[in-house]
């Protein structure tokens, strides 16, 4: 007869609460990124909390790996039925999950997935087809005789390296199609702007380049690098949802900002520990996340 129970009756009479717990980065003055999925989080707890949800925040420092380890310990401290993981640091991150396992605590990763534990789910972008999706994309942008330069500016305060991924996805696109186009390559190792452009100065003092392709978040940093030098005829292309990310684009700095929807990352993640543990459904092991194609033109749909 398709019949459904009334889930809020069902936690009313059986009075059980459910305790989560968010292991994930703060923002910083470097980026503000992980605002957009803590704000997500936060808006399914206020339409979830009725149901029997108790959440606890532990937010670490992203450039301090010890600080990762003193927040998991502090988790581990809680009585807890799951646990929303970002694993920034990946070798401790493993150990994080795995001494979850050993208390029974169920963990669910977001943005990163670590292919070796048993989450109950990863929700985040397929960082190959991103990849793909940003050389579909110069296809239409460019002619056959212009110069990519795929760019990956290396930063050493966390070990996750989406960049690779993406740059596969990126150079599989060109092989399948034998599009036989001009790329370069560059990596920039710098923590900062400054060593950045010396860096980046150089290289273009002595290649010309006309698209120029940023496989991570660091993109702002050549939009800003164009602006300073008054340079208007390279097109800019990179990844994700930042604040220092859109305002660029809003003022045309960058041309097109890959990303997914950070604030539905967040929802998705705690709605999906609803559905496990209170709604009774089953959970798919990965959740991709939409690839969205940011531009001056939508930006403001994706503002703070």
């Amino acid at each position: 007869m398709d019949y459904k129970p009334n889930i809020l009756a069902k936690r009313l009479a059986s009075k059980r609460v459910h305790r989560f717990a968010v292991l994930m980065p703060r923002e910083c003055v470097e980026t503000d990124y992980w605002r957009a999925p803590l704000l997500g989080i936060q808006s399914a707890l206020n339409e979830l909390g009725d149901f029997g949800v108790e959440l606890t925040y532990f937010l670490f420092d992203r450039q301090d790996r010890e600080h990762f380890k003193e927040m998991s310990e502090s988790v581990l401290e809680n009585t807890l039925d799951a646990v929303i993981v970002a694993p920034i640091f990946l070798s401790e991150a493993e150990r994080f999950v795995k001494r979850c396992e050993e208390r029974r605590i169920k963990y669910l990763f977001i943005n990163n997935d670590l292919p070796s534990s048993q989450p109950l789910s990863f929700i985040g972008p397929d960082q190959w087809q991103t990849g793909r999706l940003a050389a579909n994309l110069c296809q239409y942008i460019i002619k056959k005789e212009d110069r990519i330069l795929v760019l990956n500016i290396q930063r050493e305060f966390s070990n996750i390296d989406h960049s690779t991924n993406r740059l596969a996805g990126f150079e599989s696109f060109f092989a399948e199609n034998e599009a036989g186009w001009n790329i370069l390559k560059l990596e920039v190792s710098a923590d900062n702007y400054d060593i950045f452009q010396a860096y980046f100065g150089q290289y273009l003092q002595q290649n010309e380049v006309d698209v120029v392709f940023v496989t991570n978040a660091w993109v702002y940093w050549v939009a800003r690098y164009f602006e300073e030098h008054s340079i208007n005829d390279i097109i800019l292309i990179g990844y994700d949802y930042t604040s220092k990310n859109i305002d660029y684009v809003e003022r045309g700095g960058i041309d097109f900002l890959i990303c997914q929807k950070p604030l539905e990352l967040g929802y998705k993640a705690l709605a999906t520990l609803f559905e496990h543990f209170i709604s009774k459904r089953p959970i798919s092991r990965i959740q991709y996340m939409p690839i969205d194609i940011v531009t001056k033109e939508n930006s403001n749909l994706y503002k703070h």
